[in-house]
């Protein structure tokens, strides 16, 4: 059987098989996956059980209309975290124009997402980072159990987000990613961030609890990623200088406020005009058989880490965005984003490393658009416009953006300082190890100080809680990497508890950070303690030095001691001994490749 006439967005002729299908030889399916999409099961006639399958689902109206393009809405839509709890009515926006546009759809949900904010702080922590490594998986299941031509991801959170781009890589059929949309802060221009720090400060006796609580009841007003700069909308962002997503998904927010008193929210038009744009995207990538191996290259990659370093990003996002490197079989090393941090300066800051300032100012004053005008400067700055996109709007969109206000987006001139992210290397991250510095006080920017060890984040919660971290020192967190958590649990709670003490403390762990954390706090150390990293052999109240600017960051012992130390390390037990968590733990690799799978 042949398809009958080409619906929109469908190219008539025979399917491209000359695409690139990095990294490594596809194995048989895949290869058939990419070649023939939804042709696998709806033209030869022994699948005729399908077709049945299918119309009982609603998918097709009968079985001539099989032969249109069938296309996959895959949602992460889930109650759990109000970044996702809006999800479904995108999702409805998406499919009603994929419809009009011609196409079959299918509408599928993947589980396990994890919202970080209620993770954090006990073991289901420890199941975040891997989660991104299960949604990729579940989407590959998705797509090579049920064929499509292509699909189109609704995400919004934090592991969601890069476990959608990794598939989108893995799968290489023609794909676009569309994001939930930024929270609304506060009434009171307050958001999470100042709900984990008014713990620190209830501790230290600077607030009442009833002062606590009343936070809490109004610092989340609705859906949507949560407001400031953190990891779900520096990762959302990045989704528009990588190519991935259209303008605006960084920034639009999910809702806006339905009164002038800011009493009651809605959900906001642009977003869902985004939605409905990004199934026209589809469309178009269909069209021009666009595929995301196409769109993700070294360039694009430099290009994202450049808006990275402007806007002040997540340390999160060098985790993510070297697994989508590494998923799309492009070389790309902490090396590289050092010099790229070297040479953009950082011109936006963002709750938390500039609290009062979210991202719908960001939106405010052109979004992700305007940020990239003044890192691309006319095409003599570090970003490159023109590069394949799933959209073909950036370019224009980045050209039309308004110049810089000077306040909350500045010129490249009359910037904050350099790269908002720095890579430090020396004797305690031989591999690397990542800060963010567009949240560290000038004055923090060099420190050093004794060590305060503690072998887990939940010892240094309590420890730090109760007091026993002080003015000067370095709190030491260990065997919490992605081997040694396992999990690489983010560090907000004890990072949010040294701020909101009022510490004038510094923080170095082998874990990762939240996006929300601010403060001269080192994370990402490479290779972690598990693997007999050094971290694993610094003593309780030895000096460490840090050096944000010339990039070290040292324990002031000598190599010969360290050498010795080493030998007499006992082997690392990892803390799960059952379920995936376990397997998780034996197959990942070190943070300086971006947590992925060994295999």
């Amino acid at each position: 059987m042949n398809r009958k006439k080409a619906a929109p967005g469908e190219k008539k002729g025979k399917p491209d098989s000359s695409r690139k299908t990095r990294p490594g030889k596809a194995v048989d399916g895949l290869e058939k996956l990419r070649q023939l999409g939804s042709r696998i099961i709806t033209e030869p006639e022994h699948m005729v059980s399908a077709w049945s399958l299918m119309r009982a689902a609603g998918v097709i109206r009968n079985f001539p209309s099989r032969f249109r393009p069938t296309v996959t809405i895959i949602n992460s839509f889930s109650t759990q975290i109000p970044g996702h709890t809006h999800l479904r009515e995108l999702e409805a926006v998406i499919k009603k124009e994929l419809s009009r546009l011609g196409f079959n759809v299918w509408v599928a949900n993947v589980g396990g997402v994890v919202c970080d904010g209620i993770a954090m702080g006990h073991f289901g922590m420890k199941y975040s980072l891997a989660s991104r490594e299960l949604i990729t998986d579940q989407i590959e299941t998705i797509l090579m159990a049920h064929p499509a031509d292509a699909w189109i991801g609704i995400g919004n959170c934090d592991k969601i987000v890069p476990g959608m781009f990794n598939a989108m890589v893995r799968m290489n059929i023609p794909a676009v990613y569309v994001g939930g949309g930024p929270m609304l802060a506060g009434r009171d221009n307050t958001d999470l961030i100042s709900i984990f720090e008014a713990v620190g400060k209830k501790a230290a006796g600077r607030i009442t609890a009833r002062q606590l609580e009343r936070l809490a009841a109004n610092a989340c007003p609705g859906c949507g990623s949560c407001a400031g700069m953190f990891t779900a909308n520096s990762m959302n962002c990045l989704g528009e200088a990588l190519g991935l997503a259209l303008p605006g998904n960084g920034t639009v927010t999910a809702e806006v406020w339905a009164d002038k008193k800011k009493t009651r929210t809605r959900l906001n038009p642009r977003r869902l005009e985004l939605a409905r744009a990004s199934a026209r995207a589809l469309g178009r990538c269909l069209e021009l058989k666009l595929r995301p191996l196409d769109i993700i290259t070294q360039a694009s990659l430099d290009n994202a880490f450049a808006c990275d370093m402007a806007m002040g990003g997540s340390t999160n996002t060098i985790l993510h965005t070297l697994a989508l490197a590494h998923s799309a079989g492009v070389t790309y090393d902490l090396h590289r984003i050092d010099s790229l941090s070297r040479r953009v300066p950082c011109i936006c800051k963002v709750s938390p490393s500039r609290p009062g300032v979210h991202m719908e100012d960001i939106d405010a004053k052109g979004g992700v658009a305007a940020i990239v005008r003044e890192v691309w400067a006319k095409g003599k700055g570090e970003f490159k416009l023109g590069l394949p996109e799933v959209s073909g709007a950036f370019m224009a969109a980045v050209k039309k953006a308004p110049a810089p206000d000077g306040d909350i987006i500045r010129t490249r001139k009359k910037p904050f300082g350099s790269g908002g992210l720095a890579v430090l290397f020396g004797n305690l991250a031989p591999q690397g190890a990542v800060v963010k510095v567009a949240g560290v006080e000038p004055d923090m920017l060099r420190f050093t100080g004794p060590a305060r060890v503690f072998e887990s984040e939940e010892a240094a919660r309590d420890g730090i809680l109760a007091g026993r971290v002080k003015d000067g020192d370095v709190v030491v967190i260990r065997y919490e990497g992605p081997r040694g958590g396992p999990g690489m649990q983010e560090m907000l709670s004890p990072t949010a508890a040294i701020q909101g003490a009022g510490i004038r403390a510094a923080l170095v762990t082998d874990g990762r950070f939240s996006g929300g954390t601010r403060g001269l706090c080192v994370g990402h150390v490479s290779p972690e303690a598990a693997a007999g990293g050094p971290l694993a052999l610094v003593r309780e109240g030895e000096t460490i030095h840090i050096d944000a600017i010339d990039r070290r960051v040292e324990v002031a012992v000598s190599g010969r001691e360290l050498a010795a130390r080493r030998k007499k390390l006992p082997p690392f037990q990892s803390k799960v001994k059952h379920g995936w968590l376990a397997r998780y733990s034996r197959n990942v690799s070190s943070a300086d490749r971006g947590g992925v799978f060994e295999i």
